[in-house]
């Protein structure tokens, strides 16, 4: 049984920082290709950041590049997003999702497990 669990979330003022952990039960972290989405109450889910199965490549969405950055630790099988110099607009339920014998992957569709979401708020 296949498990994400995002935590880290919160409520900030512009300008700060949070860091998500998504930690994983079920699967190992080195086979799949890991990502983060967000999404607000109405709107589809949006793409944010992804890394390979391998750990060495990043891609990341237009706004998210400069102020996020994902990393990994294979060790415990989690995936973390520092999320720095936030704004309004990122305000969301940010998720985390697994894509198995994927080696990126920048689709929703794409993705075959995905964690309950843990809620960012960010006040001006």
């Amino acid at each position: 049984h296949v498990q994400l669990v995002e935590s880290g979330g919160g409520s900030v003022q512009a300008g700060g920082s949070l860091r998500l952990s998504c930690t994983g039960s079920g699967l190992i972290f080195s086979g799949h290709a890991m990502g983060w989405f967000r999404q607000v109450s109405g709107n589809e889910r949006e793409f944010v950041v992804a890394i390979t199965r391998i750990g060495g490549g990043v891609y990341y969405a237009d706004f998210a590049k400069d102020r996020f950055t994902i990393s990994g630790d294979i060790s415990n099988n989690t995936v973390y997003l520092q999320m720095n110099n936030l704004n309004p607009a990122d305000t969301a339920g940010y998720y985390c999702a697994a894509a198995r014998d994927k080696m990126l992957e920048v689709n929703v569709a794409g993705y075959d497990y995905w964690g309950q979401g843990t809620q960012v708020t960010v006040s001006s």
